[in-house]
C-alpha cells in the first residue's frame, strides 16, 4: 500500500508527458503555499469539486486591474492557501523577455508569492499563480521600481499582445510590437481601471497566418496584409518544379480554397483579384511567392471563447488599414466603437454579443463606416429585410 499523501495527484505525473503535478512538488520543496496547494488539490480530486469560492475585488491602490482575487473555502484546513490571490504581469511586446528580466521577475516573485507561474495566460501576461492579500502592495511596488506593469483583468482592456512580427517573421505586413506597445501605453487608463461593460482584447497579428489566434480570441483583430499582387520569384517557383518530391498542382494550385492558381508545368499565374489571403501558397513556397508591397492590416471585430453564450469568430470590418504610427485612425476607429458599445452594451455582454443583439447595420452605421460587403459574415437566413429608404419613402 502506497505512503503517499497525495496518490491521486501522483497518478497525473504518470505517462510520457511533462506533469503540472511534478512542477507544483518542485515549488513545494521552498513553498508552503505550494504544499498548501498539493493538500487542497488532492482534496478535490477525493470530493470531485473545487474548494475555491469567488474572490471579489482585491487589488493595488489606483488599480481596478491585473490582480484576480482567489480565497480557499477550507482556509481552516489549509492555511497556506487560505488566500491565493493570481497577478497578472504586463508581457513585453511579442513576449521576448532577456535572462535578466526572468530572473528579476522570479527573484520578486519567490519573496511574495507561492513560485508558481503561468507561462503565459490566454491573454498574454506573465501570471503569478498564488500569493496573499498582505504581499499585494509589495509586489506592485517592486514591480513598478524595476519597470514592470500589471496586466488587464476585469471589464477593462485586457493586455495588448501580438505574434512575433517583424523581429522574427519575414512575412510580417506591419510592425506588430510597435503597434501593441503604442496601443499598451495609450490605453493606460482603460487598461487599469474597468469602466466597461465587459473585457476588452486587442491581439496583432503580423499576417494572415494569424499565430495569436486573434480571429478566434480578439475583440479588436488587427491582422496584416496586402492590396497589391503577391510577390513572385519565377527562378524561385522553377526550382520547386525541378524538385522531383514536391508537386505544385498538388500540393499548391489544387488546395488553393479560392481557385485563383493554374500551373501549366513551367509557368505559376495567380489571379490576384480573387485571392483571399489564405497564405497557404506563400507557405508552401515562401522561396517563390512573397506577400505584397502594398502593407497594412485587416480589422476585425467580435471573437470570444463561450461563456453566456456560444464561442464566436471575429468578421471584418475594414478590409484594409495603413498601420503607420501613430495609428489615428485605428485610435478613431476605436474611440468611436468604444463609445457605440458604452451608449449600448450591457453587463457582462462583449462587443461581438452586443453588435449581434442591435445589429451589424446598427453598429456600422452608428461608428460611421460605410457598409461594404466584405463585412458580410454569412449570406442572410432571413428574407424579410425592410430597408430604410422604403420605409422613409412610404
Amino acid at each position: 500500500m502506497s505512503d503517499s499523501k497525495s496518490p491521486l495527484l501522483d497518478e497525473l505525473e504518470k505517462g510520457p508527458w511533462p506533469s503540472f503535478v511534478t512542477e507544483i512538488k518542485k515549488a513545494a520543496e521552498k513553498s508552503p503555499m505550494a504544499q498548501g496547494l498539493l493538500e487542497q488539490l488532492e482534496l478535490s480530486y477525493k470530493e470531485k469539486k473545487t474548494h475555491w469560492k469567488h474572490g471579489g475585488i482585491v487589488g493595488v491602490k489606483g488599480y481596478g486591474g491585473g490582480i484576480i482575487g482567489r480565497y480557499s473555502d477550507s482556509g481552516d484546513k489549509f492555511p497556506d492557501v487560505a488566500h491565493f490571490h493570481t497577478v497578472r504581469v504586463n508581457q513585453p511586446s511579442g513576449w521576448f523577455y532577456t535572462s535578466d528580466a526572468l530572473r528579476e521577475l522570479m527573484a520578486i516573485w519567490e519573496r511574495h508569492g507561492s513560485c508558481l507561474t503561468n507561462f503565459h495566460g490566454s491573454t498574454g501576461d506573465t501570471v503569478f499563480l498564488g500569493t496573499k492579500t498582505p504581499e499585494l502592495e509589495g509586489i506592485f511596488t517592486e514591480l513598478s521600481e524595476k519597470g514592470w506593469d500589471l496586466g488587464g483583468s476585469g471589464s477593462d482592456v485586457r493586455t495588448p499582445s501580438c505574434c512575433v512580427g517583424p523581429a522574427r517573421c519575414e512575412f510580417a505586413c506591419y510592425d506588430t510590437l510597435g503597434l501593441t506597445y503604442d496601443l499598451t501605453m495609450s490605453y493606460q487608463d482603460e487598461l487599469h481601471r474597468p469602466f466597461f461593460p465587459y473585457k476588452w482584447k486587442f491581439k496583432m497579428a503580423g499576417c494572415p497566418n494569424d499565430c495569436v489566434a486573434s480571429i478566434a480570441r480578439s475583440d479588436f483583430s488587427v491582422i496584416g496584409t496586402w492590396k497589391d499582387s503577391i510577390q513572385m520569384d519565377t527562378e524561385a517557383v522553377k526550382e520547386y518544379a525541378a524538385d522531383a518530391n514536391f508537386n505544385i498542382q498538388k500540393y499548391v494550385v489544387n488546395k488553393c480554397p479560392s481557385k485563383c492558381m493554374s500551373w501549366d508545368g513551367e509557368k505559376l499565374e495567380i489571379d490576384n483579384k480573387n485571392c483571399v489571403r489564405c497564405m497557404h501558397c506563400i507557405n508552401t513556397m515562401p522561396k517563390a511567392l512573397r506577400p505584397g508591397k502594398e502593407k497594412g492590416a485587416a480589422i476585425l471585430i467580435g471573437a470570444k471563447a463561450p461563456i453566456v453564450e456560444g464561442a464566436q469568430l471575429a468578421s471584418v470590418i475594414v478590409p484594409f488599414m495603413e498601420m503607420k504610427p501613430p495609428y489615428q485612425e485605428l485610435k478613431d476607429l476605436i474611440a468611436a466603437i468604444w463609445e457605440f458599445w458604452d451608449e449600448n452594451g450591457v453587463a457582462r455582454e462583449r462587443i461581438g454579443e452586443c453588435i449581434q443583439r442591435v445589429g451589424l447595420g446598427n453598429f456600422v452605421e452608428q461608428i460611421g463606416l460605410k457598409p461594404i460587403p466584405q463585412m458580410v459574415l454569412q449570406p442572410r437566413d432571413n428574407p424579410y429585410i425592410f430597408y430604410e429608404e422604403y420605409l422613409e419613402e412610404e
